[in-house]
């Protein structure tokens, strides 16, 4: 099943990935992450995720967010 983690200490809280996301299943957590940002970390919903990785292309920090999609040769 298709589905995206978040390195909540790699995110800084800037909300694009929510803005971009087309399904809208990434939202902001209620935590903050360790390092303290003013904002918070994004986190996913998950239920709905295509997998399509525009999350990923659009996030400004390198290896906060990973895509897993669906694997169609099973």
């Amino acid at each position: 099943m298709p589905h995206i983690e978040i390195d909540k200490d790699h995110c800084k809280g800037c909300g694009l990935c929510i803005e971009a996301c087309p399904k809208g299943v990434i939202v902001f957590s209620t935590e903050i992450n360790k390092l303290g940002y003013d904002g918070h970390p994004a986190e996913p919903k998950n239920e709905g995720c295509t997998g399509c990785g525009i999350c990923f292309y659009t996030c400004p920090e390198p290896a906060a967010i990973i895509v897993y999609k669906e694997d169609k040769s099973a």
